[in-house]
């Protein structure tokens, strides 16, 4: 038995006691410290109740707030379409959560739901990645650049684009507006995102890629520069045409 089904079948054994699940949660957190314990997270999110889920996803505490915002991809994937805009809708609002373990945590959950349902996560990404808030535009590109969920050819293009749209807004942006915290933040996922994205389509990839090298805008050749240091990358980029 893996150490997550170990915490799957304490957290159902405590399914009837949601102080007792609260307290299960934070003893084996790992904050504070360097790392929170992302698979007791996805155990949570595996097992737990849907109303704890909600009720945790807007919890004061940090750690119970990653639980919780984790497992709304799951209530996202179970519920039926016409029920999918209030766990949607508290996972868009986790997405600005001052905390960057809860941002974390929306990625986490949009991957739970590409894993499911891809082309679900394709529509969220699509309408996240132009969103007037960089944290939900982050939490779109942070979400579908995930290797395992690009093995899907659609997904793929998905996060080529969403990595276009992303940085094509902070190239519309006036430099003091550049300047913002949560700018730099989605500036930051950028650096890495595109790497991601193509290496999950090196065909197409390596094309809009080089496009985005010819850019004279400093924040987009900061994002090439910052993608052209990830192994992935360079490995696409350096293997004969």
């Amino acid at each position: 038995m893996s150490v997550r089904d170990e915490h799957r079948t304490a957290l159902r054994a405590l399914d009837d006691d949601p102080a007792a699940v609260r307290a299960y949660l934070t003893a084996g957190s790992g904050l504070p410290g360097p790392r929170a314990n992302l698979e007791l997270v996805g155990a949570f999110a595996d097992v737990a109740p849907d109303d704890l889920v909600r009720a945790l996803a807007d919890d004061p505490d940090e750690y119970l707030r990653c639980c919780g915002t984790c497992g709304l991809g799951r209530l996202v994937v179970q519920a039926p379409a016409d029920a999918r805009a209030a766990p949607t809708d508290l996972l868009r609002a986790r997405a600005s959560d001052g905390s960057w373990r809860v941002r974390e945590a929306v990625a986490m959950a949009l991957q739970r739901i590409g894993d499911a349902e891809p082309a679900a996560l394709r529509a969220l990404v699509s309408s996240w990645v132009t969103d007037p808030d960089p944290l939900v535009r982050r939490a779109a590109v942070a979400g579908i650049c995930e290797p395992r969920l690009l093995r899907n050819p659609a997904t793929a293009t998905a996060a080529l684009d969403a990595c276009a749209a992303a940085t094509a807004t902070i190239g519309a942006l006036p430099s003091d507006a550049r300047r913002d915290a949560d700018v730099r933040t989605l500036r930051q996922a950028l650096g890495y995102c595109w790497s991601v994205a193509v290496a999950g389509d090196p065909a197409a990839g390596v094309l809009r890629f080089a496009a985005l090298r010819g850019s004279s805008d400093p924040d987009v050749a900061w994002v090439v520069r910052e993608n052209e240091k990830k192994a992935r990358l360079r490995r696409v980029l350096d293997r004969p045409a």
